[in-house]
């Protein structure tokens, strides 16, 4: 199994169920729609410390392509519009590198986020499935979303405060409030 993983606190949850369930996982790595750079890499670094942590092979995505997610979103840049096309650029790149590693199935810890739209990364990961021969495993882990939290606050696993694309940052921090808000 090939778990696509937004960040080390949703994998949490995710990860625990599956090794129950009695899949080997290894996890994935990708998303270009963090923003900015500074944020993206100190999710990356967390993914990583977890990985350590849990004793899970991690495959990472080394490349940053932002300017390839925003020209994926900017064509539909409201939601969900804009979340659908990020949920299908992110799963269809973790179907592929599940195909190419040779893997069975794939998922994704955005599954485990009460905050995403949990019916377009189904569809999304349902597209992937379809255009890539591997099967996406869905399974609704928002029922452990409080258990992964606790378990990522107690490794001291950075959390963070916003989905991490751009738009999400501005409408956490910035759309509609004064400075003194900001701050």
């Amino acid at each position: 199994m090939l778990l696509h993983a937004c960040c080390g606190p949703c994998a949490v949850y995710p990860l625990q169920w599956l090794r129950e369930a009695g899949c080997q996982v290894t996890g994935f790595f990708y998303n270009p729609n963090i923003h900015p750079w500074r944020e993206y890499a100190r999710r990356a670094r967390t993914m990583e410390r977890y990985a350590v942590l849990a004793g899970l092979p991690l495959d990472k995505d080394t490349g940053y392509e932002l300017e390839q997610y925003l020209a994926a979103v900017l064509t539909d840049p409201a939601v969900p519009g804009r979340c659908h096309t990020c949920y299908r650029l992110r799963l269809a790149r973790a179907a592929r590198a599940a195909r190419e590693g040779g893997f069975t199935a794939f998922s994704t810890t955005l599954l485990a986020s009460p905050f995403q739209h949990h019916q377009l990364v189904q569809k999304a990961g349902e597209e992937a499935d379809r255009e890539s021969g591997v099967a996406f495993l869905y399974r609704d882990f928002r029922v452990g979303w409080a258990e992964g939290m606790q378990g990522a606050k107690a490794a001291g696993l950075y959390r963070q405060s916003y989905c991490g694309c751009i738009f999400s940052e501005w409408e956490r921090f910035g759309a509609g409030r004064d400075d003194r808000e900001r701050s």
